[in-house]
């Protein structure tokens, strides 16, 4: 999490014209102004010290007009989160049990860690049992835990702490983690953090990424900024002993190569990190969430409506959402094929749905029956009419893929299918570091 410096109820270590930032030598005159222009709103700060006031400047590269509008709306949003009382704010039971990560530990310079599990987390259970707004206001009260933690332990060490180190455990990451409504949800997290708490991220190590990381990755590094992204490091298979360098043994988890464990002697630590785990349906509230789709098309009857991506190279994911109205339909993924292969497309009969399903093609705009083309997805009848559906495909072949939405088994109905589809590209550089091709290295 990306946090602030030190408590409002110390006076500033020292006044903000006497110190310069170490790599761009900020003049004092632009310090000086910077606090003045402050000075309405200084006792609503969470620390007034010159660190915590540097770090907006930094964040704006001492662009004095922007660190200020920066800072302002920083202190709107400790109005409306509450935050001089969030930490006493208690979340959702749902939230307390299976919104996963916590603190663990110090690194070597007495900074905290901070772990991120993210095979286990059911999002989208979340999502359906908690409201957004909770979930991201869950995030802020970590974040504001983690600001008291280094609070605590510059007054324990007699020295300014004020970054978190972060270890990403990323075994378990899936198609499940790339729907859309959880990316969007984790992007508004992460734009909070950095528009909240700059400068105060350390190192973010990843652990343990499988191949989809840097379709995953790709997808959510826009909202970092810069600075950030040049933190956050791909570990490899010597990543136990990576951590070890930068924090000691003792202050890892068994679970993470360390010898730390909790009293009962579980290895995992559970009593300081939630490892999540499926959020059972009895907490949902909702069982979808309102979605906006980008196109819509009516499939007339007896007939049906098909969608070419063109994939240059493996590794890539499609993802879909789509929604039929008045009635089911039919929906499958198909790869082209050459001219002169075939393979048989299957149809399964499922009630009242529609059928949707993904191939690939030969030549973008040629035009091939299902029957005639791989089948990569089996196409079947899914009731989108009462519930939207969603799904994704990491497609393993370059070639045309075709998502193909079937109405050819109604007779009576033309259907309206209302969808979006994306081409999800993996982020080069993860995916260099998870393959081997360039040395871990620290930031």
């Amino acid at each position: 999490m990306f946090l602030g410096g030190q408590g409002r109820d110390k006076p500033p270590a020292l006044f903000l014209g006497r110190i310069r930032d170490p790599f761009t030598n900020c003049p004092s005159r632009l310090s000086l102004q910077f606090r003045e222009k402050l000075q309405d709103v200084l006792p609503s700060l969470p620390s007034q010290d010159d660190y915590f006031l540097l770090k907006w400047l930094r964040a704006r590269s001492f662009d004095l007009p922007k660190a200020e509008a920066m800072l302002r709306k920083h202190i709107e949003v400790r109005k409306h989160m509450d935050a001089d009382n969030i930490i006493a704010w208690e979340p959702p039971e749902v939230i307390r049990k299976y919104m996963s990560g916590g603190m663990c530990g110090y690194d070597r310079e007495g900074s905290p860690v901070w772990y991120e599990i993210i095979g286990p987390m059911d999002a989208k259970g979340l999502l359906f049992s908690a409201s957004k707004q909770d979930l991201i206001k869950n995030k802020f009260r970590d974040c504001e835990l983690l600001r008291h933690e280094c609070e605590q332990q510059s007054e324990k060490l007699g020295k300014k702490i004020e970054m978190v180190m972060m270890v990403y455990d990323c075994e378990g990451l899936g198609l499940k983690h790339l729907w859309k409504p959880a990316v969007d949800t984790y992007g508004e997290i992460l734009s909070m953090f950095e528009e909240n708490y700059p400068e105060s991220l350390k190192r973010l190590f990843i652990v343990k990424a499988p191949k989809l990381f840097p379709v995953a990755y790709n997808l959510v590094k826009h909202f970092l900024s810069e600075d950030t992204r040049k933190k956050v490091v791909v570990l490899g298979s010597n990543w136990k002993e990576v951590l070890q360098k930068y924090i000691d043994p003792a202050q890892i988890p068994a679970e993470y190569g360390g010898t730390l464990t909790d009293p009962d002697g579980d290895p995992k630590c559970s009593s300081k990190i939630n490892y999540g785990g499926d959020v059972p349906q009895h907490y949902y509230v909702r069982d979808q969430l309102a979605q906006k789709y980008e196109h819509s098309v009516v499939v007339n009857r007896g007939s049906s409506h098909q969608v070419e991506y063109e994939i240059l190279f493996p590794g890539c994911v499609l993802r879909w959402q789509f929604r039929s109205e008045g009635a089911d339909i039919g929906f499958g993924v198909y790869l082209k094929t050459k001219v002169g292969e075939r393979q048989r497309a299957q149809c399964r009969s499922e009630g009242a749905d529609i059928g949707f399903g993904v191939y690939l093609k030969t030549k973008v705009g040629e035009r091939q029956r299902a029957g005639d083309m791989t089948e990569v997805l089996p196409n079947q009848r899914y009731n989108a009419h009462m519930v939207p559906e969603d799904g994704s495909l990491t497609c393993s072949t370059p070639g045309i893929y075709v998502l193909r939405f079937d109405n050819t088994y109604s007779f009576l109905h033309s259907k309206k299918v209302s969808y979006s589809v994306e081409e999800l590209l993996p982020d080069t550089a993860s995916a260099q570091q998870i393959q081997g091709e360039s040395p871990n290295h620290s930031p």
